[in-house]
């Protein structure tokens, strides 16, 4: 008597087309371990607080962790919401994004206290309801965008989007500019920042142009030393954006901004084409108007002195000379490998402590050691989308989802390699670390949709050959 034979089977044995079957899943299981990460990177976060109070106060006010704890039931909710909606999402992107964001809030209140603001005005208060927003926002997205295919059909709509935000902080009502750099726009007491958001419209218009246009990009063209190298008629898209990051730089005054739109338009464009031709152009485009720019524009200039010849004594006591990232640097070495305690470090001494520079401060206080365990959660995050891409079937999902994981990625260098002396530096903020409510918005929507794009990715249908 043989045993029987599934229609599956069958079908394979008879040379049948086979229809198309689910890879089995363990939804139930990832979830869980999103939630074993959850409660561990809460309890992070509040173990921080609670040094930062030690470490300045010497005694304990649990007013902020009270707050984390309203915003960690929040996070928890965005938890159940995935349990619902995207049980096969990525079980590491939220409890990353979660532990960075309670990191950021620990060392914002830990400067609040060195500057004596400790009323429902001060920045960490601020940071927390920032977040709150961010978190809900992210929960929306989670919710009402079932498919990440959706996004592809307002490819141009995203493009014109994108387009209409970089223009805002030009408006002569509505624009602002902050220490320099025209990125703000200002409705009575609030301010945002659009060019956060910019950069994931951005994205999706890269994403769903580069699906319809690969093979005019990939395919055609003159080799030169064994490179292919593009037709001159299909370079028009990057010198579009090329024009965008100059005029970002010129009239902005943003430089790391430009820097970050135009190194995502080249990394998506290479991983749609395959083509270094592609990157070399850019890099050669890019480095060209920022020398340029540098012996034309005043600012870029500054910059520049500011980074070769920090410690010279007239570019140190220059308006917007390099005193900010000397002292920073002085904050970096002072903490040394181990650092010097949550609370216990003095952070004030460097401009901007709470923002452009929380890097510095968190590494005064937490140490070299510190730090790099900020960069691998980093590193983690940004792993985890390029899996998700690497995974993914269709083209689009593949480019959206490495494009937002190299946001994150080249903001992140950015900012760090700036704080560091490795680039020159910039204005952009730390990704979920530092004080700011836009950056907090984006960011949260790009673990969002990094969340819905892996649940998509999990549930393609695979063939059984």
């Amino acid at each position: 008597m043989t045993a029987p034979v599934s229609p599956a089977t069958d079908a394979v044995r008879t040379g049948a087309p086979t229809a198309p079957v689910r890879r089995i899943r363990l939804p139930k299981k990832l979830r869980n371990l999103e939630l074993g990460l959850l409660v561990f990177a809460c309890a992070i976060n509040a173990s921080a607080v609670v040094l930062v109070e030690l470490g300045a106060l010497g005694k304990l006010d649990f007013t902020l962790v009270l707050l984390l704890a309203a915003l960690s039931a929040l996070v928890f909710t965005m938890h159940i919401v995935l349990r619902f909606t995207a049980q096969d999402a990525d079980p590491f992107v939220l409890p990353i994004a979660t532990v960075l964001n309670g990191i950021g809030i620990a060392e914002i209140y830990r400067i609040d206290l060195a500057r004596g603001d400790t009323g429902w005005e001060s920045a960490a208060v601020r940071q927390i309801v920032w977040t709150s927003i961010a978190v809900i926002c992210a929960i929306a997205v989670i919710m009402f965008i079932r498919n990440h295919r959706v996004l592809q059909r307002y490819t141009y709509l995203f493009g014109l989007g994108a387009l209409i935000l970089l223009l805002l902080p030009m408006l002569p009502v509505i624009g602002k500019e902050v220490y320099g750099a025209r990125v703000w726009i200002g409705i009575g007491p609030f301010s945002f920042q659009p060019g956060e958001i910019a950069k994931i419209f951005l994205a999706i218009f890269f994403a769903g142009y580069l699906v319809q246009a690969r093979d005019s990009l990939s395919m055609v063209g003159k080799k030169v030393l064994g490179i292919r190298f593009p037709r001159l008629r299909d370079l028009g898209p990057i010198m579009v954006f090329w024009l965008i990051s100059m005029a970002v730089i010129v009239f902005q005054r943003d430089l790391g901004t430009g820097l970050l739109y135009f190194g995502l338009f080249l990394v998506m464009i290479y991983v749609a084409t395959a083509r270094i031709g592609w990157v070399i152009i850019g890099l050669v485009l890019f480095v060209g108007g920022a020398l340029v720019a540098s012996s034309v524009l005043s600012y870029v200039n500054d910059r520049f002195q500011n980074w070769l010849d920090p410690f010279s004594d007239h570019v140190y006591n220059a308006t917007g000379g390099s005193y900010q990232l000397v002292q920073g640097l002085f904050g970096l070495a002072h903490g040394g490998l181990l650092g010097t305690g949550l609370g216990q470090g003095d952070p004030t001494v460097t401009p901007l402590a709470e923002s452009d520079y929380i890097i510095a401060s968190l590494g005064e206080e937490l140490g070299l050691i510190g730090i790099f365990a900020i960069l691998c959660l980093y590193l983690l995050f940004v792993s985890r989308g390029f899996r998700v891409g690497f995974a993914s079937q269709d083209d689009f999902g593949k480019l959206l989802s490495v494009g937002l994981a190299f946001a994150v990625a080249l903001q992140v260098f950015i900012v760090i390699g700036g704080i560091t002396r490795v680039i020159p530096l910039t204005g952009l903020t730390t990704p979920f670390l530092a004080a700011g409510g836009s950056s907090l918005v984006a960011n949260w929507i790009i673990a969002a949709l990094l969340l819905r794009l892996s649940d998509t990715v999990r549930n393609q249908p695979k063939l059984v050959v």
